[in-house]
């Protein structure tokens, strides 16, 4: 085999081979050979049909086959021997193969994976967000528990915000009847979040049976985008109005909430618990975007157009999924590769980056680590042996907790070299609820 290596570009090569046929008639023979013990042929009984036939019928298939294997090998044997780290598929151009005589040329073109060199990261400085969960924090996680579990009591009274009103409607522009309900009321939370405000407004002050009459001109970047910039007007009947009726915090609502023996003081050790376990995970999740982002920041190397492209690819697919789950008229939605080209540069080096990372300092999970993710998965199901069961039963299904474990395993690699330096946080800021 003789081979020749180009360097194109940075990252680009192109190998030309040349493969020596000779050697590979022997191969093609003995194929033709196992073909015809089992080849049928009419007026010939199974593996009786002379050679020649079995040659006219097969032998350009079997050729073809027999010349892929060895591009394919030798291209493999050149990438070795030259140390090259192929990164995707390459393009093999090459005459016919009925063209070749003796020898039979071809080239590959492909990428490289690049030189990866990481920053200083000793100069680099991380925040660990410090938070302790105090009494107040679990008094408005009750609060917000609670008001998951309203009810409501019909009132004869006006309708003001918080209620829940049943009522139909019919919504016209400029005359012309847009929208109905028919006889069938619906039910509206009055000031619930995500509402029109404006409409709201209007509802409020409505008692059961009564009818109002009100416009409300939509803003220009309302959605749906049906309505934005236009006037609406609706008449509204009120079939019923119901004031929020909260549980109390007793032994029935710790039940609700799990505890069995309704021991009230026992559900709030458990919602303080619970809270802790979400802090530690967002603390985690803050100190891993921070060692990442100081990954991309301080290496400069230069991405293979192969890789960014299939992660472009895979990011639009996953995107479509997503509309598709929600609903979403993919025919009105252009998804263009350029949308999604800066996430995917990034993710892609990223994943360049930990792989570089994790191979020369070893980091991938033991066997333990393994499990204890597995473990940390399991815990938040009903019978969790049975999830770990279900895990071991296939190792590929071990795919996800050895790669988190290992990612776990990069991250604190990365804290170890960065400057780490603690500050206090408010629990509504870290949990995103400012």
């Amino acid at each position: 085999m003789a081979l020749n290596v180009e360097t194109l570009s940075k990252l680009e090569r192109r190998i030309t081979i040349s493969v020596p046929l000779q050697p590979l008639e022997a191969q093609i023979n003995q194929r033709l050979n196992q073909i015809s013990r089992t080849a049928k042929f009419s007026g010939f009984r199974p593996g009786k049909a002379p050679m020649g036939l079995v040659g006219q019928h097969y032998g350009n298939q079997v050729r073809d086959e027999v010349y892929s294997a060895a591009v394919e090998k030798s291209f493999g044997d050149a990438v070795d021997e030259n140390k090259l780290r192929v990164a995707g598929f390459p393009n093999i151009e090459h005459k016919p193969f009925d063209a070749a005589s003796e020898i039979l040329e071809y080239t590959a073109t492909f990428e490289v994976f690049p030189e990866v060199t990481l920053g200083d990261l000793s100069k680099v400085k991380i925040e660990r967000p410090v938070i302790e969960v105090a009494d107040a924090d679990v008094k408005k996680t009750l609060d917000v528990l609670v008001k998951q579990r309203v009810s409501f009591e019909p009132v004869k009274r006006a309708a003001k915000k918080g209620d829940r009103i049943n009522v139909t409607l019919k919504a016209s522009i400029d005359g012309k009847e847009v929208e109905s309900t028919g006889d069938t009321g619906i039910d509206l939370v009055l000031g619930e979040i995500g509402r029109v405000a404006s409409f709201d407004e209007q509802l409020a002050g409505g008692k059961a049976g009564s009818t109002k009459q009100f416009e409300i001109t939509y803003p220009a970047d309302h959605n749906p985008e049906q309505l934005a910039g236009k006037t609406v007007g609706y008449e509204v009947t009120y079939v019923s109005v119901s004031q929020p009726k909260l549980p109390e915090i007793d032994a029935d609502f710790a039940k609700s909430l799990g505890v069995e023996d309704g021991d009230v003081e026992k559900m709030k050790a458990e919602i303080t618990e619970s809270l802790k376990q979400e802090v530690a995970k967002r603390v985690s999740a803050k100190l891993k975007e921070q060692a990442f982002q100081a990954l991309v920041d301080g290496a400069d190397f230069e991405i293979p157009r192969v890789l960014l492209g299939t992660e472009i690819n895979r990011m639009m697919q996953t995107t479509e999924q997503n509309l598709k789950q929600r609903g979403a008229d993919l025919g009105n939605i252009k998804l263009e590769p350029a949308m999604f080209e800066d996430q995917a540069k990034r993710s892609t080096k990223l994943r360049l980056i930990l792989g570089e990372i994790i191979n020369t300092n070893g980091l991938h999970a033991s066997a333990d680590q393994v499990r204890a993710m597995v473990d940390v998965f399991a815990q938040s199901f009903e019978r969790p042996a049975d999830v770990v069961t279900w895990y071991y039963a296939d190792p590929k299904r071990l795919d996800e907790p050895a790669a988190l474990a290992t990612e776990e395993n990069a991250v604190s690699w990365i804290l170890s070299k960065v400057k780490v330096s603690d500050k206090k946080v408010k629990f509504d800021d870290l949990m995103g609820n400012a």
